[in-house]
């Protein structure tokens, strides 16, 4: 499933939308913890592709085919900057600078990699039966954020 979106902080709020719509026939309920990260998430990428390159992106997602207590759900946004993504610091006043440091806290997985003349972000969210989830160590059984005190920019 993808959505075209184009360079605009209004599309922001389409792509959530959409995200949201394409839970239903997953199994991932829409109060459903995973859920709202996911949309969190969504929101930090298109964000990001779309303040800082001024060009449309392209948002996956990769939902599981049937419900399942365990499965991974992947979200994608390719956009027409070859620029990595850079760790910035973002001090208590900065009203930026925090997305990546986000989706480093939220997500099981991330990175990128280079796509044609742009590249792809990418974030992986683990579905984790009760038994993990009830463990009290976050969503996953062992899951911290990995990064304190700095935020990246996708740029």
């Amino acid at each position: 499933m993808q959505l075209e979106v184009r360079p605009d902080p209004a599309e922001v709020g389409r792509a959530r939308r959409w995200a949201r719509s394409r839970l239903a026939g997953s199994g991932i309920q829409a109060d459903e913890p995973l859920a709202e990260t996911l949309v969190l998430l969504v929101s930090e990428l298109v964000t990001n592709a779309v303040v800082h390159t001024g060009c449309p992106a392209v948002l996956r997602l990769s939902l599981p085919d049937v419900p399942a207590e365990e499965a991974t759900v992947r979200l994608e946004v390719a956009d027409a900057s070859t620029r990595a993504p850079v760790p910035r610091c973002a001090d208590d006043d900065a009203t930026g600078g925090r997305g990546l440091a986000l989706v480093d806290g939220l997500a099981d997985r991330w990175g990128w990699n280079p796509e044609g003349a742009g590249k792809r972000i990418w974030c992986e969210l683990d579905r984790c039966s009760p038994s993990a989830r009830s463990s009290g160590m976050g969503a996953c059984a062992g899951q911290v954020p990995a990064c304190e005190g700095l935020a990246y920019e996708a740029v």
